[in-house]
């Protein structure tokens, strides 16, 4: 082996090693960095002098209605006025074709009575009884500075509050839970200044309220879609029912069959142009005072909502209507021609839907019954029709019939059974209300005066039938016993006064509002005025003789004024308060479809027909102005009950502010 073989493998080994750079000396070792200054947000200060407020209403808080721009028609015309101010500008602004006409399709109970369960309101489909939330309008209210932002948050409890980020003049509009309050507050920045804060609580008050009674709770004598007239005539018979007797008053518009009374026709084809109510059977509408007063609580108060269910019906005494089943008024126009002809117990049909609110939120209460019952039980129509019945062969019909009623008759039923009733009534209620004064009883207004003394009397405002004259020798003994016997002792009922037998008076009472008796002392059946709308200047006729009596000439025109009917108005302002002969007529034109077979007429012409046709439809009831002015009087009462004026205030002071969010 050679001698340099070793040194060969060594070099080998050498050249295969990685070259490395000669070792350098180590950097010096970095300067410590400076701290860093860590600036921490500025805590929010919070608003204590009440420049600046969270401001929140309940957005469409009457519930029955399912579209907020209805609701946003009655807040703008009621805007700092009276419930009778609104009415009257609605009036006018509908040409006296009502407001309710259109609006009576878009509600949360339909024109059969049924609740809709659930109901769609604005897009959003809730429990109409047992509400779970509420839609509201948030907004940051007073000196708010220019150009601030305003940083919301809203905590309800469950889950993660809400939060969101809009200019401070943008409103904020949610759903906030019912039966809880919701926690907002919001953080106000504004250019280099600190932000502030305010802070209020959201707690809505869901108002449920209950309509009972007859006729007058009812709105009887105010459809919610008018009956639309012709300007042919229509004929109608007698009781004698020679051709001699026979009379033209104005047609329904639409209807083509037949006119004269010897072309009889189908009643389906004639109950097409029907007017049309809230509720058929029972002549409820949306105009009466018991909607106007849940309506106006809920304009009133935007913290509150009011879940409102009316249940009182034309025709209702407290033993059949309150306690027991009742006729129907009338039927609801349909294609099949079915008619219910009762209707269900105001009392059941209330505890029904209380037993169905609890059953799903145990703790749903009837906060307030609004109430008006005890004319029809002393038989109020019959002295009504003793007054403006007047031919002989048609009161002695009506008395046979049991039609025509006498004050001494009503006297009898007035203080012996109406105080049993009403202690039987009181007692119903107890086991519903916390207490009895959440009863609002509303009075009667007396119908039959004017500038604070009887009618006079006579055929104006009843011509609409030849049978008819208010007779003055009859209307005075009738208004002097309304005035200063009936009324009175409802008040003592009501109010466990005047040798009324109570349990517990103090604790008995119902809350009793009389104060549009008053108002109604200018407005009664008989009260004209040169601001009458022009119609009723014109063809109603102060003498009583309106109608063309001549059969021939009154088949194409029964206006002796040359007016067509089409151009009466029913909801525009007048003197009257109280609807007369002629208004139902004009009106409503009811046709008695529901009443006993025995009582129906023969045919759309007959004399039974006539006579019903003039008074049915709400004659002697108060007009649209007249419930309003009934809701002025009861929604202070109401108020108080609720004790809606002591409610807090829409700012609340705030917390402690948001501490700063740490640094990390």
């Amino acid at each position: 082996m050679p001698r340099n073989r070793p040194r060969l493998i060594l070099a080998t080994v050498l050249l295969a090693l990685p070259l490395r750079a000669p070792a350098q000396p180590a950097p010096p070792a970095p300067a410590p960095a400076a701290p860093v200054q860590i600036t921490p947000a500025p805590v929010p200060q919070t608003v204590t002098d009440g420049s600046m407020q969270i401001a929140w209403e309940v957005r469409n808080r009457f519930r029955l209605f399912r579209e907020e721009r209805d609701f946003l028609l009655h807040v703008d015309s009621q805007r700092g006025g009276s419930v009778l101010a609104a009415e009257q500008k609605l009036g006018q602004q509908s040409d006296g074709r009502g407001w309710a006409r259109n609006m009576v399709s878009r509600l949360c109970i339909d024109l059969t009575g049924r609740v809709s369960e659930p109901c769609t309101r604005d897009n959003v489909r809730e429990s109409y009884l047992t509400p779970t939330e509420h839609p509201v309008t948030v907004r940051l209210a007073g000196a708010v500075p220019v150009g601030a932002v305003c940083a919301w948050s809203f905590d309800d409890g469950e889950g993660p509050p809400r939060q969101q980020t809009f200019d401070c003049g943008e409103p904020v509009n949610l759903r906030v839970r019912y039966g809880k309050p919701t926690e907002a507050s919001v953080e106000i920045s504004a250019g280099g200044t600190a932000p502030l804060r305010v802070a209020a609580d959201i707690a809505v008050r869901d108002i449920f309220i209950a309509g009972l009674g007859d006729s007058i709770a009812s709105g009887e004598g105010n459809p919610d879609r008018a009956i639309a007239l012709a300007d042919e005539g229509f004929c109608f018979r007698s009781y004698l029912g020679t051709a001699g007797q026979q009379y033209y008053r104005p047609s329904r518009a639409g209807y083509k069959g037949g006119r004269a009374c010897e072309a009889p026709d189908s009643l389906q084809n004639w109950q097409r142009h029907a007017a049309l109510w809230f509720n058929n059977a029972c002549h409820r509408s949306l105009y009466s005072y018991q909607t106007r007063t849940a309506l106006a609580l809920a304009v009133t108060y935007p913290h509150i909502a009011v879940t409102y269910l009316p249940l009182a019906c034309t025709g209702a005494t407290i033993a059949e209507g309150l306690f027991g089943t009742q006729r129907a008024r009338e039927c609801l126009p349909s294609k099949g021609g079915a008619c219910a002809g009762t209707v269900s117990a105001q009392l059941a049909e209330l505890r029904e839907a209380l037993d169905a609110a609890r059953r799903r939120q145990p703790e749903r209460r009837l906060d307030l019954v609004l109430l008006s019952i005890g004319a029809n039980d002393i038989d109020f129509s019959g002295l009504v029709a003793d007054v403006i019945v007047d031919t002989p062969t048609e009161r002695t019909l009506f008395r046979q019939s049991g039609l025509i009623g006498s004050v001494a008759g009503s006297r009898a039923a007035l203080s012996r059974q109406l105080p049993q009733d009403f202690a039987r009534l009181r007692e119903a209620f107890r086991p519903l209300v916390a207490e009895l004064s959440r009863v609002v009883y509303v009075a009667y207004a007396n119908p039959t005066r004017s500038n604070g003394a009887p009618c006079p009397g006579g055929r104006a405002g009843f011509d609409i039938h030849p049978a008819f004259n208010a007779d003055p020798r009859r209307l005075g003994p009738v208004s002097a016993y309304v005035q200063d016997e009936f009324l009175p002792a409802l008040r003592s009922m009501a109010l466990c006064q005047g040798g009324v037998l109570c349990r517990d008076p103090s604790r008995d009472r119902f809350t009793f509002v009389d104060a549009h008796q008053a108002a109604f002392e200018a407005h009664g059946f008989c009260a004209r005025a040169q601001g009458d709308p022009e119609f009723d200047r014109a063809c109603f006729s102060a003498s009583g003789e309106s109608f063309d009596p001549d059969i021939v000439s009154a088949a194409a025109q029964p206006m002796l004024c040359g007016h067509s009917a089409g151009e009466y108005r029913p909801y525009l302002p007048r003197a009257r308060w109280i609807r007369d002969a002629n208004d139902s007529y004009f009106a409503a034109m009811t046709y008695p479809q529901a009443l006993p077979s025995s009582s129906q007429p023969a045919d759309i012409h007959d004399a039974t027909w006539g006579v019903l046709s003039a008074v049915y439809g709400g004659a002697v009831h108060p007009t649209a102005e007249g419930h309003a002015a009934m809701a002025d009087a009861a929604v202070p009462a109401a108020g108080a009950v609720l004790g809606l004026d002591a409610a807090e205030p829409d700012v609340t002071v705030t917390r402690q502010p948001l501490e700063p969010v740490p640094q990390q």
